[in-house]
């Protein structure tokens, strides 16, 4: 769970500084696996801290992971100055968010200029690395131009 994010990409650093910067994210030990364009991955341990019962993970680790990646994905079609946030989320749980790690993999379904509509499947990955789709979000992320706001 330790390894290397596989991208390198200098554009996408600002993103993950900021992600990771998040009270959330760093409690959850989230952490970037890929960053391209219109996508994402990210994992989070399962963390008993955060179980319901011995090794399954509830709910709200579930959707903050997918949440995470999903918006994510859509944070990497903004230009620069932008950033976005979650307007709405709804998720499907399909399966026990149980085993080693939870790994998201976020993507842009639909690319506004105001809202961008995302979606994250998020597997349980055993510690073999067996993966089994846990979850699944559609979001609507919210557009902002943090360039242009104005100190108050």
């Amino acid at each position: 769970m330790t390894t290397e994010a596989t991208h390198s990409s200098p554009q996408f650093q600002p993103l993950e500084q900021l992600v990771l910067a998040m009270p959330m994210a760093r409690t959850l030990g989230l952490a970037f696996r890929r960053i391209v364009p219109g996508a994402v991955e990210v994992e989070i341990p399962v963390l008993e801290a955060f179980c319901f019962r011995p090794g399954q993970l509830q709910a709200t680790a579930v959707f903050a992971v997918a949440d995470f990646a999903a918006v994510a994905a859509a944070a990497t079609l903004l230009a620069p100055g932008w950033v976005n946030a979650t307007v709405d989320a709804t998720i499907k749980l399909l399966a026990p968010a149980q085993g080693a790690l939870l790994r998201a993999r976020g993507r842009v379904v639909s690319a506004g200029k105001l809202l961008t509509i995302c979606a994250a499947d998020v597997y349980a990955v055993s510690s073999q690395g067996e993966e089994v789709l846990c979850a699944t979000l559609l979001g609507t992320a919210r557009n902002i131009n943090a360039a242009a706001r104005q100190p108050q």
